[in-house]
């Protein structure tokens, strides 16, 4: 279930690279994004050995390869929409534009959540380990939270060079077939 964005988003990417050009920045961050999905896929969240590295070195009571999965899945999605809602929504660069980014990475993130929930329900006595929540009664929460704290960080770090980037843009967004 970790890796199935990768497996939806890939064949989308595919299917809609003439029609959907996306920018660079745009496609670089989602093949990040996958490379972080399949490494916590690979390992489950609270197994990354990277995450054990970060947590000795930072005195972390858990691994924290989950909480930066949540924050990438803020961070990298409101760059992506934000290009969905300039160049297909028609959206101006501005407060609009920035409180709709971060509220859609917040669905995305909530509804991640409730689907989460869902399983954990059916797995029954299984659900601690494949929640990955390390006893943290408050998991849910933090990924809510890291993933809003991506989405801001993305927008004020990216905002600049992904108007650099849709400025160089001449063909319109979407191509007839």
């Amino acid at each position: 279930m970790e890796v199935a964005p990768v497996l939806v988003a890939l064949p989308i990417l595919w299917a809609t690279a003439r029609r959907l050009p996306l920018t660079t920045l745009a496609m670089l961050l989602i093949g990040f994004h996958g490379l972080v999905l399949m490494l916590g896929g690979a390992y489950s969240y609270a197994r990354v050995p990277i995450g054990f590295d970060v947590q000795h070195l930072l005195g972390l009571a858990r691994n924290p390869y989950d909480r930066f999965g949540h924050l990438m899945q803020g961070f990298v999605p409101a760059i992506v929409i934000r290009e969905l809602l300039i160049r297909r929504g028609g959206l101006h660069r501005g407060a609009l534009l920035t409180g709709l980014v971060i509220a859609c990475c917040l669905a995305i993130s909530a509804t991640y959540e409730l689907i989460e929930f869902g399983a954990a329900m059916l797995l029954g006595q299984g659900a601690d380990e494949f929640l990955g929540t390390q006893g943290d009664p408050w998991d849910t929460q933090w990924d809510m939270l890291m993933c809003l704290v991506g989405a801001i960080v993305a927008l004020a770090l990216l905002s600049r060079v992904h108007d650099r980037q849709l400025a160089q843009r001449s063909e319109p967004f979407f191509r007839s077939p």
